[in-house]
């Protein structure tokens, strides 16, 4: 008698845990039996998965950061390994999260389960080093940004590209008017300011005040600025309150999708990251901002291999968008960008050209399907 397959699945932040989540939906499609179990959020959770650890507990932003909750993500660690030796699962799906993740790889290597990383880390940034132990221990790679595919294959790595999760995850359906409607914005004449300061604790703590002060010097010259704030799925509303409350305007914070938000505002301040990418396919103009502790900025200085951190950049190739790292994202130098953009006609509009490029080389869609496919392989379906 056959048993059902079983497969072990770990994403460490929120994005990991919308795109785990679709990876479950398509691989149930390939066979409705298999038992998935690992370490996600709500998402992952409400595709069926067995939640043996939420990543709300395990999000962390720079290397320093990791220091208070080592011991907590130690432990998660150590109890996902004896999980793979004690029931070890047809096969580990891993969604970025590379310290954690490349860890538990080595473990599940050790022990013959076979291994898909799904999303892997951007080691061709930086930590390059990091590609032999990922070459050592991972069986396939499903990559999701167009020149991630060759980096891999270089390293004698057999990695797929399946385009970018991101164009699978619904657009809204409700038109600009519809939304503002909804949110009781009746003034086409006022500019549109989204704050999306990310999705982890510390790094609305490095963001969120400058990003604030930003919005205060720019309602200067736009007094009726209106200014939203759409919360991450992990982030608990008391993290932000505190500066809210204390800003010298009003911020709402809603808690719907921030592709609706993207879509309304004339600007957004947005956390390097995946919100990034979201904001292209919304073809939303923007500035990043990039912040970490002193200490990790140092590390990160000397591992960080690339002309840009924003993705958006990235994969363009190019500076279409302005990004302010480290001692640059204050709240004059953000107002400043916005200022310029929300200015100039022709700015806007080169921006937007350039974001709708972006938004093309991420791929046609289907990448839960394709990373379900390659894993239906791996587990012999």
């Amino acid at each position: 008698m056959s048993h059902n397959k079983s497969v072990m699945i770990v994403a460490g932040e929120a994005s990991g845990d919308i795109y785990g989540a679709h990876l479950v939906m398509a691989m149930r499609e390939l066979d409705p039996c298999i038992e998935f179990f690992g370490l996600g959020g709500p998402e992952m959770e409400r595709a069926g998965v067995r939640i043996m650890h939420q990543l709300s507990a395990m999000a962390v932003v720079g290397m320093t950061e990791i220091i208070p909750k080592s011991r907590y993500i130690f432990r998660v660690s150590r109890e996902l390994k004896q999980s793979l030796q004690l029931t070890p699962p047809d096969l580990l799906v891993l969604i970025d999260y590379p310290g954690f993740n490349l860890n538990l790889a080595k473990k599940a290597h050790s022990l013959g389960i076979p291994i898909l990383y799904y999303i892997p880390p951007q080691v061709w940034a930086w930590r390059k080093g990091r590609v032999k132990k990922i070459a050592k221990r991972v069986d396939r790679m499903a990559v999701i940004l167009p020149f991630e595919k060759e980096f891999y294959q270089k390293h004698g790595l057999k990695a797929e590209y399946v385009g970018h999760p991101l164009l699978d995850i619904s657009l809204p359906e409700r038109d600009k008017e519809e939304i503002k409607k909804n949110l009781d914005i009746n003034n086409d004449k006022i500019p549109i300011l989204g704050i999306l300061p990310g999705s982890r604790d510390k790094e609305i703590e490095n963001l969120l005040p400058a990003m604030i002060g930003a919005a205060e010097i720019l309602s200067h010259d736009y007094p009726h600025l209106y200014c939203i704030l759409p919360l991450a799925s992990t982030v608990k509303e008391d993290i932000v309150a505190p500066y809210i409350r204390n800003a010298k305007i009003d911020i709402t914070i809603e808690r719907l999708d921030a592709k609706e938000i993207l879509k309304i505002v004339d600007l957004a301040f947005i956390a390097s990251g995946t919100a990034t990418l979201e904001a292209a396919i919304m073809e939303t103009p923007m500035v990043i901002a990039y912040k970490v502790s002193f200490l990790s900025y140092m590390f990160g200085r000397f591992l960080i291999k690339v002309s840009h951190i924003g993705l958006v950049n990235l994969v363009a190739g190019k500076a279409i968008v302005p990004e302010l790292i480290q001692g640059k994202a204050t709240a004059l130098r953000l107002a400043e960008e916005a200022s310029d953009i929300l200015k100039n006609e022709s700015l806007k509009k080169d921006m937007k050209e350039g974001l709708k490029l972006v938004h093309e080389q991420l791929g046609q869609g289907g990448a839960a399907k394709k990373a379900a496919h390659i894993a239906g392989e791996m587990m012999g379906l």
